[in-house]
Parts: structure tokens; C-alpha cells; sequence
């Protein structure tokens, strides 16, 4: 899992990170609670909550395909 400091003025609100993901990853969604959840791409499983910082914990889907990987990957830093 990592973790991710928000810059300075950023909105740690859970609404702002939803927004920022379904931007960045056109795909479900899911709420479970304070977590978010998804799958998209090279990303078998991706969950995203906020304690104070941003922490992210991703599972990566071994099987996708080099351009699959590449365009997630260039999601993922966007993000």
C-alpha cells in the first residue's frame, strides 16, 4: 500500500477523490464505505481511501497485454 501526501489547498474530501478517479479510470466505481474501489485495465483491483493522506493499494492483473499496461500506467501517474 502506499501512501501519498494531498498538496497544499487539495481537498481530501472523499467526494474530490471519486471525482479525480472516474476522470482518470472510465470504469465501476464501488463505495464500500470510506473505501473506493475499482478495476480497470493492467489493475485487477484498486482500493483508495483517505486517513490524513491519500492511501492507495493496488493489485496488478498479470495478464494484460503491453499496451494495457502502458495506458493504465499513464492513468494511474495522471491520477
Amino acid at each position: 500500500m502506499q501512501e501519498y501526501r494531498f498538496k497544499k489547498g487539495h481537498s481530501t474530501e472523499k467526494e474530490r477523490i471519486l471525482a479525480v478517479l472516474k476522470e482518470c479510470f472510465p470504469c465501476e466505481i464501488k463505495e464500500d464505505e470510506d473505501k473506493l474501489r475499482l478495476s480497470y485495465g493492467a489493475i485487477k483491483e484498486m482500493i483508495v481511501f483517505v486517513n490524513g493522506k491519500l492511501h492507495v493499494d493496488t493489485k496488478p492483473d498479470l495478464s494484460a497485454s503491453d499496451d494495457v499496461i502502458i495506458d493504465t500506467n499513464r492513468r494511474f501517474r495522471v491520477f
